[in-house]
């Protein structure tokens, strides 16, 4: 059943955060709250401050000012594996399984990794019951439960990409992070995912993604967030942000939001925060 976004307390709130990195800022004074069952498009032009962004909640990277916080509790310089246990997990945009196990394997490993911080401990526990179980579990929310067997190094980009997101829902989160998760795909393939991560989304998962396919981020997110030179330049409804001419003249003068109000998306990749 569909799950509505909470309107109390926010389950993520990003507050006035800014990430410097010696002169450059990269993020600059961000505020956003993020409520349980809200699916959310943080999004904006390359070199926008969404990749870093999304680092400093993760914690790949701590905020030179302000807070993250997760459920009322304060994140800051607490390491990744921390937030995990907290009810994190990140689906990266580059997928790098491990290629000489299977696809059911992989997604056991993350399912052991909440036991423990050590790639080797979350090896050997891979073998157990409960990991397989959660496992197929998740393969099968993605849409690759038949492929369980096989191994990663044979696939395409399309099973690799579900393979990933797969692995971040095996670690339980209350949050999921997704950077890019469309990056690579034909328009098909993009289609398809984002359909499966709006269903995910559906059932109460919270999801904040980074996406440049503007066409499937106006289909899916109920909320967008808008960064532009690391400033907060948008924040609400997919269509009254789109048609802001502050968030339309950061998209090239509105072309591309035209475009993406039309279902087509930039082909541009964001490479630096």
């Amino acid at each position: 059943m569909s799950k509505s976004p909470d309107s109390g307390a926010p389950l993520l709130k990003v507050d006035h955060v800014t990430v410097r990195f010696g002169g450059l800022t990269a993020v600059d004074d961000v505020s956003f709250e993020v409520h349980e069952g809200d699916l959310l498009g943080l999004i904006g032009p390359n070199g926008a401050g969404k990749t870093t962004m999304m680092r400093s909640i993760i914690g790949v990277v701590q905020p030179t000012e302000g807070s993250v916080s997760l459920a009322g509790e304060s994140l800051n310089g607490l390491p990744i594996h921390q937030r995990i246990q907290r009810g994190m997990s990140l689906s990266q945009q580059l997928v790098k399984p491990l290629r000489d196990i299977s696809i059911a394997d992989n997604v056991a490993m993350a399912a052991a990794s909440g036991k423990t911080i050590s790639p080797l401990r979350a090896l050997l526990n891979v073998s157990t019951e409960r990991e397989l179980g959660v496992a197929q579990v998740e393969l099968a929310r993605v849409g690759i439960a038949s492929m369980a067997s096989q191994r990663p190094g044979i696939q395409p980009l399309g099973v690799l990409k579900r393979l990933e997101l797969a692995r971040a829902l095996a670690l339980k989160p209350r949050l999921l992070l997704l950077d890019e998760p469309l990056a690579g795909l034909n328009s098909q393939e993009a289609h398809a995912l984002a359909t499966t991560i709006a269903e995910i989304n559906q059932l109460g998962l919270t999801v904040v993604l980074i996406e440049h396919n503007l066409g499937e981020v106006m289909r899916i997110c109920r909320r967008l967030v808008v960064l532009d030179n690391g400033k907060k330049i948008g924040d609400g409804e997919p269509r009254t942000v789109m048609a802001d001419p502050v968030v339309r003249a950061a998209y090239l003068g509105g072309d591309t939001v035209g475009a993406a109000a039309a279902g087509a998306h930039p082909d541009s990749e964001e490479q630096h925060a």
